[in-house]
């Protein structure tokens, strides 16, 4: 069957704005750096985002992604214990302080790992996830390979220096994004700010992520820190404004020049990419975007649109500037599945792309019986 891709163009209904320049991005000192606005799925700034680059504890953040998975599909519970092994124990650098005489409930290990960046905490998760570390370094990879982080090899679970282990901002990006929005019931852990388990040092019980203490907004996510790598930084921020969308912003800095740095370079670009652009609604929750016929189906037609909000960051007082386009086949048969990809809408500011969000069936068609099928075709011929 030949498929002809019609494009219909609608106008946002978007009251007029008086014209505003973007304010200037300010100088970020960071080796690479990247901001997204997590709700409209746009980049909004980024240098060397695709430079490979060791990510240093960064990298925990894959490790929790897999734990999280675990607890999600139940094969491992927050009450259950891991034990410690001499591997754990006697893993350098930053470190939770538990040793081979404990039994670590998963949720303390999750914290060791978040918030005091341990090593050990990280090691026994692995272990205990995994059952080798060789094997969860395998599992980190191939689920690194599923979420599209095409440059990006891990070498271990924890972020140390080893050859071959490396990342890059915009893959960052991708795990960080997918972690929020796979694990919503999980990512609370990075918000806090002090934690040690009961028994061990107070040493290292504070979230080096210094924006949870200056910023209120900010609620994750991750730091990292080696020689090579130098300080890293993968900060999260939710606003809220009148008469606007809630927006979550992800700053990634990478290679900055030491703690403080990073968190005042991921603060920079926060607050700029908050007042240099405005985050626009442009369809509600399951609104439909676009209601087109169907073919050979129970229904006539399909609305189609998102189970989410769909939003769009605009460059500040330039709303009235938007354009937007649906791209679809003509014509659309049944069946067709809920939530089944099939259109999409494109964003322009002017004839500048913005963005692109797949659209889905808000409901489901069936496929007609012989009568109405062969009274399409018929109808098809004629058209």
């Amino acid at each position: 069957m030949n498929f002809l891709r019609v494009c219909v163009v609608l106008w946002a209904s978007l009251s007029a704005q008086v014209f505003a320049q973007t304010p200037e991005l300010p100088e970020i000192a960071a080796k690479a750096y990247l901001l997204v606005d997590v709700s409209a799925s746009q980049v909004l700034a980024q240098r060397q985002a695709d430079t490979p680059v060791e990510p240093a504890s960064l990298t925990k953040l894959m490790t929790a992604y897999l734990v999280f998975d675990a607890l999600r599909t139940k094969k491992i519970s927050l009450q259950q214990t891991f034990s410690v092994s001499e591997a754990a124990w006697k893993m350098p650098g930053s470190r939770m302080f538990i040793d081979p005489k404990m039994q670590v409930p998963v949720e303390d290990l999750i914290k060791g790992m978040i918030v005091q960046s341990g090593n050990d905490a990280t090691m026994a998760l692995a272990e205990g996830v995994g059952g080798t570390k060789e094997h969860f370094v395998a599992m980190m990879n191939a689920q690194a390979k599923a979420l599209g982080m095409t440059n990006t090899t891990y070498k271990n679970p924890e972020g140390l220096t080893e050859a071959g282990h490396t990342t890059t901002a915009r893959d960052l990006s991708v795990l960080a994004t997918r972690l929020m929005q796979d694990f919503p019931s999980y990512v609370g852990y990075y918000a806090i700010q002090k934690y040690r388990y009961p028994g061990t040092p107070a040493a290292n019980d504070t979230n080096r992520n210094l924006l949870l203490f200056r910023d209120p907004t900010v609620d994750g996510l991750k730091t990292g820190h080696t020689d090579a790598a130098g300080y890293c930084l993968v900060a999260t921020a939710k606003r809220d404004f009148p008469n606007l969308p809630a927006r979550r912003l992800l700053a990634i800095v990478l290679g900055a020049s030491s703690e403080n740095a990073r968190a005042e370079e991921a603060q920079k670009l926060l607050n700029w990419g908050y007042t240099a652009y405005d985050g626009i609604k442009l369809f509600e929750a399951n609104q439909a975007v676009v209601t087109p016929l169907v073919w050979k189906g129970q229904a006539d037609s399909v609305p189609l649109g998102r189970p989410q909000a769909i939003v769009v960051a605009v460059p500040q007082g330039q709303a009235a500037r938007i354009k937007t386009q649906v791209v679809r086949p003509d014509p659309l048969f049944a069946p067709l599945l809920i939530n089944q990809p099939v259109a999409s809408l494109k964003v322009f500011l002017d004839q500048t792309p913005l963005s692109e969000v797949p659209l889905l069936a808000l409901k489901p068609v069936q496929e007609a019986g012989w009568l109405g099928r062969t009274w399409d075709t018929l109808r098809l011929w004629v058209r």
